[in-house]
């Protein structure tokens, strides 16, 4: 069976979905804002919170590190800069861990590099998230897979072989991965979403868990996402549309949270059990709006019914259903009925038994 535990949560096909809200940098490097971040998603009803680590010179070409980054999302004169305001201190980075827990979520974190990765190891991260820009990193998939944490690969932009190779490099080492289908556009349009690839990944790798990364501006897919097998489901967050920086517009608030969990636990209890049948909430309107059989005038006792005697009438609280109809048809009244009186199956003469065949 396909499964995967983080921080005591097991993630598999009969388990709700687990919810990943993912902060990232929309704490803009505050880590009080990082705090009520944490504590408005655990309001929400999120599983696991994700933040992204990054060790900027080491990183960033020198070329890249220095380019000037003047727009309005900028932290910084140059895209070095505007990467480091970005970033919590270590120490914050610890406090904000214990809070996390503390507040009952899983701590997750994205590593962009070999040093960020070590920090989060030494930082007990529950699990590493590997962003789909390093799908083709092999050489860093098994740096990090040599952890043992638990494992979630974004896919995006990837194709099938992309996606084997990366699974082969990390399975072979550590065989807790959960593989998120992504698209790596933000946000991502509809039409980019190509969700049936969630059935194919599962197809393919019968034994992983398989998830959604969603950057849809939108909370309608992932229940389709979770219909086609996704149990894993990451979707960014923020406390403010209006703040500075790229994220902030396709996040969610939290109302929309709230509402994108809600949608995903719903999703398996709307599913039932199957097995068609009436439920007692049905009772009444059933009542209301169904129908019986009834006479359609006055008939004495003794009358043959014919068509025309008896009507499907409102509401439907006694007597018998309509489908009885051909039954009633051809027999005698036992007794007289007024109009729209209900008729049983006692008030007719008994039907006549088939003579049997002779030598039967």
């Amino acid at each position: 069976m396909r499964e995967l535990h983080v921080s005591g949560r097991r993630i598999a096909d009969d388990e709700p979905a687990y919810v990943i809200a993912e902060i990232g940098h929309n704490h803009q490097g505050d880590v009080e804002k990082a705090k009520a971040l944490v504590h408005a998603a655990e309001a929400c009803g999120v599983d696991a919170v994700k933040l992204q680590k990054r060790d900027n010179r080491r990183l960033f070409t020198r070329a890249f590190y220095d380019s000037p980054y003047d727009n309005e999302n900028s932290f910084g004169a140059t895209y070095g800069e505007h990467r480091e305001a970005l970033e919590l201190q270590k120490g914050e980075w610890f406090e904000l861990s214990r809070y996390t827990r503390e507040e009952g979520l899983a701590f997750i974190a994205a590593a962009f590099d070999e040093p960020s990765a070590d920090f989060l190891a030494e930082l007990g991260v529950d699990a590493f998230k590997f962003a789909s820009g390093d799908l083709l990193n092999v050489p860093f998939l098994r740096y990090v897979a040599r952890f043992g944490t638990p494992l979630f690969l974004s896919t995006g932009g990837g194709t099938l072989e992309d996606i084997d190779r990366a699974v082969d490099a990390v399975a072979t080492i550590n065989p807790n991965l959960c593989v998120l289908h992504c698209t790596a556009s933000y946000p991502a349009e509809v039409e980019d979403l190509n969700l049936l690839v969630i059935s194919k990944l599962r197809e393919r790798y019968p034994e992983l868990v398989i998830g959604l990364s969603d950057h849809h501006n939108g909370i309608a897919m992932a229940p389709v996402a979770y219909m086609l097998g996704a149990r894993a489901f990451e979707k960014h967050f923020t406390l403010n549309h209006a703040w500075k920086g790229t994220d902030h517009a396709y996040s969610l608030m939290p109302d929309g949270m709230r509402r994108f969990v809600r949608d995903l636990r719903r999703v398996p209890v709307a599913l039932g059990d199957g097995e068609k049948r009436r439920f007692p909430s049905e009772e009444r309107p059933l009542e209301k709006m169904g129908k019986k059989l009834v006479a359609s005038r006055d008939l004495p006792a003794g009358h043959v019914l014919e068509p025309g005697d008896l009507v499907a009438k409102s509401p439907a609280d006694g007597g018998l259903p309509p489908y009885e109809l051909d039954r009633l048809l051809g027999r005698r009244l036992l007794r007289g009925l007024a109009v729209d009186e209900n008729v049983a199956l006692e008030d007719v003469e008994p039907a006549e038994e088939p003579v049997a065949a002779h030598g039967a």
